[in-house]
Parts: structure tokens; C-alpha cells; sequence
């Protein structure tokens, strides 16, 4: 099966949705406690946990659109579109470490589109 482009440009918009779940999830495990009334009403892990369940629904239908060994290793653009994110709401540092690997996975997912 061939890829398409629709599916791995939706590919890549489920890596960014499923960026904006993982700092939602981030933000609301601040408050996070085991008492089920409490997480029902963490709008940030509820609204993180909800963008999850939209990225995956939106990943099953890129899916349907291309091969599996293309779609799966986009979904490493996710670690690519954190790292800023990271920086601007949560106040993390950018490492040198953390710059060869978003090269390395850049260079990878470029081969991978390519091929």
C-alpha cells in the first residue's frame, strides 16, 4: 500500500494534538490525587486525557491511508513539537542533548518520508 499524503500530513497533526494532551496531563498531574470526584474534576488532565482520545480516533483513520512502517515513526515529530512547548508553558531548559536528538529524529523521519 501506497501512503498518502493526507494521511501523514494527519499523522502530523496527531502529533501535535497528542503534544498538547501530554502538557495538559502534565499541568493537571499538579493536582493530581487518587480520589476519583478530584480527577473528574481536573479540567487540565481531563481536557489532556480527551486530546489523547482525539489524537488516537484521528490516528486510526491516518492509518487507513498509508502504511504502518511511515505512520508509526511520525509519531515521533511529538518529541520534536515538546521540547518548545516544554519551554514556554512549563519553564524547562533546552539541553545540548536534547538538540542532537531532535536532529537525529528530524534526520530519521525525513529518511523515512523519503524512502
Amino acid at each position: 500500500m501506497e501512503t498518502s499524503l493526507w494521511a501523514m500530513a494527519l499523522a502530523v497533526l496527531v502529533t501535535i494534538i497528542g503534544t498538547f494532551g501530554a502538557l495538559f496531563i502534565k499541568l493537571g498531574s499538579r493536582t493530581f490525587s487518587f480520589n476519583l470526584i478530584a480527577i473528574i474534576k481536573n479540567y487540565k488532565l481531563m481536557t489532556g486525557v480527551a486530546l489523547y482520545v482525539i489524537s488516537n480516533i484521528l490516528f486510526i483513520l491516518a492509518l487507513k491511508g498509508g502504511d504502518l512502517s511511515v505512520m508509526f515513526p511520525l509519531l515521533a515529530l511529538g518529541y520534536i513539537w515538546i521540547i518548545p512547548i516544554s519551554v514556554k508553558f512549563l519553564g524547562e531548559r533546552i539541553t545540548t542533548s536534547k538538540l542532537v536528538g531532535i536532529a537525529f529524529i528530524l534526520v530519521g523521519v525525513s529518511l523515512i518520508g523519503i524512502s
